[in-house]
C-alpha cells in the first residue's frame, strides 16, 4: 500500500506540472483570436499567481482540516475545471475569471504534496518527484502543439489536458483511503498541531532566512528561463533557433539533474546538495557572463545553471520538517511556496524593465544577485539551525 501511494503521488506531481506551461505555448494563437495585445498574458499570469499565493498561505489550515489526500484531489479537480473553462473562453475577461480557480488549485496541491512527501518519504523521492513535475511541464506543450498542427485549435489542447486532469482526479479520490495510512517511521498517537498563522510562523527562528532563499531561487529560475533566448539573440548575436533550443535545455538540465540527484540525495544529504547546487549555479552564470567570442561557453552555461538549480528547491523543501519540526512543516512549506511564487511572479518583469531602460546585458549580473542571496540566506539558516541544535543538546544535558 505504501508503494502504491508513492506511485499515485508521482502521478500527482505530473498533474502538477501539466498546466504550468500551457498558457505560454498557446498564447501566441490565443491573443490574436481574442484581439488583445500580446502583453495581456501577464494579466492572466498575475491572477493565477495571486490565487496560488493565497492558497499556499491557507494550505496549513486546509490540510489539517481535510487531510493531504483530499486537498490534493480537490485541487486537481479545480485545475481540471479551470482548464476546461479556458477551453470554452471567448474573451480575456473569461480567461481572467477561470484563472482564479486555476491558481487556487495549483497552490494548495503544491504545498500539500510537498509537505506530505517531506514528512513521509526519503530525500531521493523529493528529487524524483520534482523531476516528474518537469515531465508534466514538458508534455503539455507537445499536446498543445499537436492540437494546433492538426488544426483542432488551442481549445482542444486545453480540453485534452483537462481530460487528463479529470482522470487523475478520479484516481486521487479512489486512493483517499491510502493517504490515511502512515509509514512505520511516523510518530503515531500525536495530537495534531493547531494551524499556524503567518505572523506565528515568521516568529520561528530561521524561517525568514528560508523564505528569502525560496524567493531568490524562484526569481533566478524563472528569470533565467524567460529571458535566456532574448539575451542570447539580442546581446550575444546567436541565431533565434539555436537560442531557443539551448534555452529549453536549461529546463532539461533541471529535470535531468533532479533525476540524477535522486540517486545521491540520501547519501549526500539535503545541506550538501543545496551548497553544491548554488555553487554550480554561480559557475554557470559566470560561463554565461564571460565576455568571450566563444558562444558555446555561454550556451553550455545555461545547461550548467539548470543542473545547479536541480537539487536546491527539492532539498530546501525536504529539509523543512528536520529544520522546524514536523508539527510546523505544513504551515512553513505553504508560506515557502507563497514566497517562491512572489519571486517567480515579480522578478522576471522587473528584469524586463532593466532590459528596456538599461541593457539586456545586465542578465547575468541580475541572476548572480539572486544566487548570492540564496547562498547567504542558506548559510544563515544553517548557522541558526546549528545554534538551535546546540541549545537543545545543552538543555537535555
Amino acid at each position: 500500500m505504501y508503494s502504491l501511494l508513492l506511485v499515485i503521488i508521482y502521478i500527482a506531481f505530473i498533474s502538477l506540472g501539466l498546466p504550468d506551461s500551457l498558457l505560454g505555448s498557446s498564447w501566441p494563437v490565443m491573443y490574436q483570436q481574442f484581439g488583445v495585445p500580446l502583453s495581456c498574458v501577464g494579466i492572466v499570469s498575475m491572477i493565477v499567481s495571486g490565487g496560488t499565493i493565497i492558497s499556499s498561505l491557507l494550505s496549513d489550515r486546509l490540510t489539517k482540516k481535510l487531510g493531504a489526500g483530499l486537498v490534493t484531489a480537490l485541487s486537481v479537480m479545480m485545475t481540471a475545471v479551470a482548464l476546461f473553462g479556458f477551453s470554452i473562453s471567448t474573451s480575456l475577461i473569461h480567461l481572467c475569471l477561470w484563472a482564479v480557480p486555476y491558481g487556487l488549485g495549483a497552490g494548495a496541491v503544491d504545498a500539500a504534496l510537498n509537505n506530505y512527501v517531506a514528512l513521509h518519504y526519503a530525500s531521493r523521492h523529493m528529487s524524483w518527484l520534482h523531476c516528474f513535475w518537469g515531465v508534466g511541464a514538458a508534455v503539455s506543450p507537445f499536446i498543445m502543439s499537436y492540437c494546433l498542427v492538426s488544426g483542432w485549435g488551442w481549445s482542444s489542447g486545453y480540453r485534452s489536458v483537462a481530460g487528463i486532469q479529470v482522470i487523475l482526479t478520479v484516481i486521487l479520490f479512489i486512493s483517499l483511503p491510502l493517504w490515511k495510512r502512515r509509514p512505520v517511521s511516523d510518530n503515531r498517537g500525536e495530537t495534531p498541531a493547531a494551524a499556524l498563522g503567518l505572523m506565528q510562523v515568521l516568529k520561528i527562528r530561521g524561517v525568514k532566512f528560508v523564505l528569502f532563499a525560496f524567493f531568490g531561487y524562484c526569481a533566478l529560475e524563472t528569470t533565467t528561463g524567460l529571458w535566456a533566448s532574448s539575451y542570447l539573440v539580442t546581446y550575444r548575436g546567436i541565431d533565434a533557433d539555436t537560442a531557443a533550443r539551448f534555452a529549453s535545455l536549461f529546463y532539461l538540465g533541471i529535470t535531468f539533474g533532479r533525476f540524477l540527484c535522486g540517486f545521491l540525495a540520501d547519501k549526500a544529504g539535503d545541506k550538501r546538495l543545496i551548497r553544491v547546487g548554488i555553487i554550480t549555479i554561480l559557475a554557470g552564470i559566470v560561463m554565461v557572463w564571460l565576455p568571450v567570442q566563444l558562444n558555446l561557453l555561454t550556451l553550455l552555461g545555461l545547461i550548467v545553471i539548470g543542473l545547479g538549480c536541480a537539487p536546491v528547491y527539492p532539498s530546501l523543501i525536504h529539509s523543512t520538517p528536520a529544520n522546524f519540526g514536523k508539527e510546523n512543516s505544513q504551515a512553513i512549506i505553504g508560506i515557502q511556496m507563497a514566497s517562491a511564487y512572489l519571486g517567480s511572479t515579480f522578478m522576471p518583469p522587473l528584469f524586463g524593465l532593466i532590459a528596456n531602460h538599461i541593457s539586456i546585458g545586465a542578465y547575468p549580473f541580475y541572476l548572480i544577485c539572486f544566487a548570492v542571496l540564496m547562498f547567504l540566506m542558506f548559510e544563515q539558516l544553517t548557522r541558526v539551525m546549528a545554534q538551535k541544535k546546540e541549545s537543545c543538546g545543552r538543555t537535555e544535558n
